[in-house]
């Protein structure tokens, strides 16, 4: 029997000679935060149902108190066969990881020296438990059925660079029991953490070069710190690492903050990127979930674009 011309495109395609048709961005690939767009797991599936998405993000439980982590094993397999029986499934747990200050640094805030020794304290504490801590997010991972965690690093110093290699040398053996349980960490830029810009993402990402360890690129972290996200940002990171992107709500919606995220699904479509986009509204008060059904809208007619 011949070779086929699938078979013919499959080896062309291997050996480098056609380029892959990149996966298109369509709803598919849209997540969203559930305590943003819900008070409830349920209005969260709802929210979902409704905009046709195949996926959401976790981080506190809506209308609960606590992340998904701290679930008693019962209530958590409760909540993961919810979400399966209704045809969702987790694309990333957003674990708050590593928001607090490292040891032996300084953060850059105001405290009365009274305030600086308890938090000095009570965050030293957490350092002790950083492993277990991560053990518990792994575990709910698993649990979940999601194979990414978010990761912080630590609360911003003054010259975060400079700390920057203690940071990588602490993250290694973290990275090492993501690995063993099969789970991506993903370091995102958050404006109080010393990875605030894609400049940092990419400097972390370089010192860190494990498989198991990426980026999740929240497009509007970088802006308190004078960065242009888009197309600035983007093309100083490494596009291999990036295993998640966070909308937030503004960047979609009419006002200041707007990015022009038609160009931003094609760029990463075009780089290869094949994960979820998730919503993270972050418009808080009474009318968050509004909000979020605003964003999300906006997010379908912008799809229709791409």
């Amino acid at each position: 029997m011949g070779v086929t011309r699938r078979e013919l495109l499959a080896a062309a395609v291997s050996a480098g000679l056609v380029q892959a048709k990149p996966r298109k961005v369509d709803i598919t690939r849209i997540s969203a935060i559930t305590d943003e767009i819900a008070r409830t797991p349920a209005d969260a599936i709802a929210f979902a149902r409704k905009y046709g998405m195949r996926w959401l993000e976790l981080r506190d439980v809506p209308g609960g108190k606590g992340g998904y982590p701290d679930l008693a094993p019962d209530a958590l397999r409760a909540a993961a066969r919810e979400f399966r029986d209704n045809g969702i499934g987790i694309s990333y747990l957003d674990a708050a990881l590593y928001k607090f200050s490292l040891p032996g640094t300084e953060p850059v805030r105001r405290e009365t020296p009274e305030q600086q020794k308890r938090r000095a304290e009570r965050d030293a504490i957490r350092f002790e438990h950083r492993m277990e801590d991560l053990g518990k997010a792994l575990d709910a991972a698993h649990v979940l059925g999601c194979d990414k965690v978010r990761i912080f690093t630590f609360s911003r110093v003054a010259e975060p660079l400079k700390i920057m290699p203690r940071v990588a040398e602490i993250f290694q053996p973290m990275v090492e029991m993501a690995g063993k349980a099969k789970i991506r960490l993903l370091v995102e830029n958050e404006g109080s953490c010393n990875v605030a810009t894609c400049a940092e993402l990419a400097e972390i990402a370089r010192l860190v070069p494990a498989k198991w360890f990426g980026i999740n690129f929240d497009i509007l972290n970088g802006l308190a710190h004078k960065e242009e996200p888009f197309p600035y940002g983007y093309n100083l990171l490494p596009k291999k690492r990036i295993g998640n992107f966070h909308i937030k709500g503004r960047s979609v919606l009419a006002g200041p903050q707007k990015q022009d995220w038609v160009a931003i699904f094609r760029a990463a479509a075009n780089d290869g990127y094949k994960e979820c986009f998730g919503l993270e509204t972050h418009i808080f008060g009474a009318g968050q979930i509004q909000a979020s059904h605003d964003s999300m809208q906006e997010i379908v007619r912008l799809l229709a674009q791409v």
